[in-house]
């Protein structure tokens, strides 16, 4: 059991380590989206930079990284024994810290939803309206995303769930220190906005 559990892990560390905004931004725009807007490698600024199309398929892949790293326990027969959210945590690291980046990386928010979706669809689910209404409401993909984790690990609490309530925090705790100048940024009014929503609408209302 501990062998397969080493090697669960090392497998999701390096399913979660994939640079996808890197590889599909040098692979078929040949562009270094590190170079480009942010300089982050997730999917809004490869949605910024690289067009829907190539922030789509980032997206997806990224939620895969960790749909697949949090999966190793059910489709090895041992979820029983291994939680798949002690396992799937270490895609959201490997997404953070990628040995194919120099140990730099994205902010793991899609890669932590990705294991949410192999542990508890539905909540999963609830998630994601979370994300979207968030965003709808303040044209903020930042703001969206810790509002979304965070709603997840004040669930977790509500609901008990121990080991959800410890992975969730420290995803938490993550997405929160990878998204503190962005925080600043929410502070001081200064965030970049996606061209739709609320915020986003009443600013181009004013600006007319």
């Amino acid at each position: 059991m501990t062998i397969k559990i080493i090697g669960m892990v090392i497998v999701a560390y390096l399913l979660g380590a994939i640079p996808s905004g890197l590889w599909i931004g040098q692979t078929f725009y040949h562009k270094d989206i590190r170079k480009l807007g942010s300089g982050n490698i997730g999917t809004t600024n490869t949605f910024r930079e690289l067009g829907p199309k190539a922030g789509v398929v980032v997206l997806l892949m990224d939620v895969l990284k960790g749909t697949l790293a949090a999966s190793q326990p059910y489709l090895l027969g041992v979820s029983h024994s291994v939680n798949p959210l002690l396992i799937g945590i270490f895609a959201s690291l490997g997404h953070t810290f990628s040995v194919f980046d120099h140990f730099h990386g994205g902010k793991a928010v899609a890669t932590s939803a990705g294991i949410l979706l192999a542990y508890n669809p539905p909540l999963f689910a609830l998630a994601c309206a979370i994300f979207i209404t968030t965003l709808l409401l303040t044209s903020m993909a930042s703001c969206a995303s810790i509002v979304g984790i965070t709603s997840i690990f004040i669930i977790a609490l509500c609901e008990h769930d121990l080991i959800l309530s410890c992975v969730a925090g420290i995803l938490t705790a993550l997405v929160l220190w990878r998204h503190k100048s962005n925080i600043i940024r929410i502070i001081t009014g200064n965030e970049s906005l996606v061209s739709f929503g609320l915020v986003y609408y009443l600013k181009q209302k004013h600006h007319k």
